[in-house]
């Protein structure tokens, strides 16, 4: 907030023959204001979360809305003056024509296509000022008869959310479900894995055999996977994370599909198992390259 960004000289090499102004840090004072107005913004917000007080968050987030309308005032104000105030002696001069930019959107400017849209900085700042306002309307739902529904749809948006981005593992329905790459019905609590994308969408496996084959057959790219989990052999049905896991190979173990492969949680639970299954112990990603 307090610089310009851009090819700001080529800007103003253009401007220059139509009579616009040149762009320059200095001729805003809303670059020197803006840092002190937000961290006031931050640190009020803050502030009103310790009080948990209604009045108070309820003036801090007031504020912060007419700011959002003053901020978007000066901005129109300003490129009204950009684009009206012209130079008489310019180069190029267009009776009655003024070069206005759009406040949000696009315009033709002649043979030019001039686009205003927000930055990163814009959507945070026009983020931060609607959930604001709807944190208002539901502090303040029984003075302004806030629907039901709308409660409950806000609700419904705010989980369907929440359980999109969760990567986090979900208790597999052992003897219930079946097996993404076999089409099995998953049995065995000490063997089994899961798969969770990006999104939150999970697939489960039976079998370190099953589970392999089908990351090897790419039915989902590696960027859109989240997470993997693995059932702990010793503590059956308990899901841990693949990459922190230690395996142990031993054909004595007799997975359901053969793939004879073990998860645990620590290298001490797989020494309880040695003696019984003795075999190779290996890691996750050992384990990927064979």
């Amino acid at each position: 907030p307090d610089k310009l960004g851009g090819d700001v000289e080529i800007v103003n090499g253009l401007n220059h023959y139509i009579g616009m102004r040149t762009l320059h840090a200095d001729d805003f004072i809303e670059f020197t204001v803006l840092p002190w107005i937000f961290g006031i913004f931050a640190f009020f917000g803050l502030l009103s979360a310790a009080l948990n007080r209604k009045w108070f968050f309820s003036l801090w987030a007031l504020l912060y809305l007419a700011f959002c309308m003053i901020a978007m005032a000066d901005f129109y104000r300003w490129e009204y003056n950009y684009g009206h105030n012209l130079d008489p002696t310019a180069a190029i001069r267009v009776p009655g024509m003024a070069y206005q930019p759009p406040l949000i959107g696009y315009k033709q400017l002649l043979n030019f296509g001039a686009y205003s849209i927000p930055d990163i900085g814009g959507w945070i700042f026009t983020a931060v000022a609607v959930g604001l306002f709807v944190l208002l309307l539901l502090e303040w739902r029984k003075n302004i008869r806030v629907t039901k529904k709308l409660e409950v749809l806000t609700a419904s948006i705010m989980l369907m959310t929440l359980s999109s981005c969760s990567t986090e593992p979900r208790p597999i329905s052992f003897d219930k479900e079946e097996c993404n790459s076999c089409r099995m019905t998953i049995s065995d609590k000490r063997f089994g894995a899961e798969v969770v994308t990006s999104k939150g969408k999970t697939y489960v496996f039976d079998d370190m055999h099953c589970l392999g084959q089908w990351l090897d057959a790419g039915n989902v790219r590696n960027a859109d996977i989240a997470a993997i989990w693995l059932v702990d052999y010793s503590t059956p049905g308990t899901l841990i994370a693949a990459a922190s896991s230690h395996l142990l190979h031993s054909e004595q173990l007799s997975s359901p599909m053969n793939g004879n492969v073990a998860a645990f949680k620590s290298p001490d639970s797989i020494h309880k198992f040695t003696e019984t299954f003795p075999g190779e112990q290996t890691d996750w990603y050992s384990w990927r390259k064979h």
